[in-house]
């Protein structure tokens, strides 16, 4: 979708501190570069050597797991930027159905789409299901987010040119929010787009969204999208339940079950929700968390 190559024009005035110490090789938001040489003369994608590179989003199709594995081996240190690039994001959803039936849906059997034979040889061909970067290549420093925060890839990349770790938070999203836990149970869920009750009070005085009865993913949702300091996340602020952009709490957490202990704590059923592991794996889809039934 772009949002995360906007970030990086989104920096404000941590770019002053970045920009005497780069040099970018290039950049397709702000350069004009061609992977086959800009008047198309080359055979074979080329992408420069560098000391750093940045992909963003998944590996769907044959072409992007050719350019990461290339980038891979011109660059000293890789960064996986976005949800998308780290866990698969929105397009993984896709992971639970099988390559065939989305052709049939999407291409062949689409009302607005003329039936045709799949393309060959013109376009890449699609992978059997969407990839996170690190599933195909090796990856540094994954920076996860929809998108990630400027100042978070800025504090990356000021790490590196000082040489020193770069940690992202192991908290989650409740652990930042700024909202009341009563610890009273609820029964029902409500519409997620129904308002909260204290909209517009100081979220201090607000109680905690899933205890009003909303679908909040916060307890099994990675801090820091309210910024490095630990702000208030980006949807709580905005008087809306988290939906889990920011992925899983670590590697090996599983968001769905993280997500159904935490309903169970304050009374309401998962059962009240059709699709739970689309549901809570939203933005994680890759990793086998999202997957055809019987496929690996």
């Amino acid at each position: 979708c772009g949002r995360c190559e906007l970030t990086l024009l989104d920096f404000g005035e941590p770019l002053l501190d970045l920009l005497p110490e780069l040099e970018f090789v290039p950049r397709p938001v702000i350069m004009d570069h061609k992977l086959f040489g800009q008047t198309g003369e080359g055979s074979e994608a080329d992408i420069p050597q560098a000391d750093v590179g940045i992909i963003t989003g998944g590996i769907r199709n044959e072409e992007n797991k050719h350019l990461a594995e290339l980038m891979r081996s011109r660059v000293n240190f890789l960064i996986a930027m976005g949800s998308c690039a780290c866990f698969g994001g929105i397009p993984a959803m896709a992971n639970q159905f099988a390559l065939e039936d989305l052709y049939e849906r999407v291409y062949r059997g689409n009302s607005t789409t003329d039936s045709g034979e799949t393309p060959k040889g013109e376009v890449p061909a699609l992978l059997v299901r969407v990839y996170s970067v690190d599933e195909v290549v090796k990856v540094d420093l994954k920076l996860p987010g929809c998108p990630t925060t400027p100042d978070m890839f800025a504090a990356a990349v000021l790490h590196l040119l000082k040489g020193t770790p770069f940690e992202l938070s192991q908290k989650s999203v409740c652990d930042q929010c700024p909202t009341i836990r009563q610890k009273k149970a609820v029964s029902m869920l409500k519409r997620p787009l129904e308002p909260v009750e204290g909209a517009g009070e100081p979220l201090d005085t607000v109680r905690c969204f899933m205890e009003q009865g909303f679908l909040c993913q916060g307890p099994a949702t990675r801090a820091g999208c309210g910024g490095m300091e630990g702000g208030t996340p980006r949807c709580i602020k905005a008087y809306m339940p988290c939906r889990g952009c920011y992925g899983p709490l670590n590697d090996t957490a599983n968001p769905m079950v993280d997500m159904m202990g935490a309903l169970s704590t304050i009374g309401l059923d998962p059962a009240q929700i059709p699709d739970r592991a689309a549901q809570f794996n939203r933005f994680a889809g890759a990793k086998g968390r999202l997957r055809v039934t019987g496929r690996k």
